[in-house]
């Protein structure tokens, strides 16, 4: 049976051996393409660039514009603080207890965003499981910026701790051994021998991650509250946009939609890189 490529050339045998674009090869593609570039593109050119700048600096959009990257910053280095432990020992270890962990680390990533934040506020509110007894030593965590850090931290952590662990999983088990011959306990070889070869993938997990809690809005608006300057995100500002004013609404939608297009830029350049 003839390829599609020599049928083609029979058919058509004037026409170039390689067309620079070949639409036959794309066209089934085009429906849902067009499903997701238009309404981006919509946005984008429903902000001219003077009411952009003009809206990038009235004080709330500066406000929560500060506030989303500094929770988000701080919302990472947490994430790989603690999930860090958590890939390397998904990576290594495989029994029922680290399949159980496994599911877990996955679940925030299926579970409605409101329903984290109902958890977080029923376990660390006031009047929650932990709230209350971290109330009576004068410690708050709902509604301020330390909530808004946790709720990034419990639905983006499961992106770095998957990529890290993918990454641990792909080094070969003779560099540790090896590793071990020569006399390198095990977090020598984990600092000096396996983190360098998969910061690739730590990088990844850190990208993906850092814009998934940039983007987070349920958890949060339920867990931290939608207060202006303190915890009023640009998700939630995008929000209370729709109220009070589109302009600063579209602004910071493009804001987010800039952040996440060199987000993703950013892992495919490192994910070009592994090789």
């Amino acid at each position: 049976m003839a390829t599609y490529p020599a049928l083609r050339q029979s058919l058509l045998p004037n026409a170039p051996k390689q067309w620079p674009f070949a639409w036959e090869d794309y066209w089934l593609s085009l429906p849902f393409l067009l499903f997701i570039s238009l309404p981006l593109l919509a946005l984008i050119l429903r902000v001219s660039p003077g009411e952009f700048v003009g809206q990038l600096l009235e004080k709330q959009t500066q406000e929560a514009l500060g506030l989303s990257l500094l929770t988000s910053l701080a919302s990472i280095l947490l994430t790989v603080l603690a999930g860090t432990p958590v890939a390397y020992l998904l990576s290594k270890k495989h029994n029922r207890f680290t399949r159980l962990i496994d599911v877990l680390v996955d679940l925030p990533t299926v579970l409605p965003p409101a329903v984290a934040g109902l958890a977080l506020l029923i376990t660390f509110g006031r009047r929650g499981l932990l709230g209350s007894l971290l109330n009576e030593w004068g410690i708050q965590i709902a509604f301020t910026p330390a909530a808004v850090i946790m709720a990034q931290v419990f639905i983006a952590a499961p992106f770095y701790i998957k990529a890290a662990m993918a990454g641990f999983i792909s080094v070969d088990p003779e560099i540790k051994q090896a590793a071990a011959l020569d006399g390198a306990n095990e977090w020598q070889t984990f600092r000096y021998i396996i983190i360098p070869l998969v910061w690739h993938s730590i990088l990844i997990g850190i990208v993906m991650s850092w814009a998934r809690a940039l983007g987070e809005f349920g958890a949060t608006i339920l867990f931290a509250g939608n207060l202006p300057a303190k915890t009023q995100t640009m998700p939630l500002a995008i929000y209370l946009g729709f109220e009070s004013g589109l302009d600063s609404a579209f602004t910071l939608a493009v804001i987010l939609l800039l952040f996440s297009l060199v987000a993703l830029w950013a892992v495919k350049q490192l994910m070009g890189g592994e090789g």
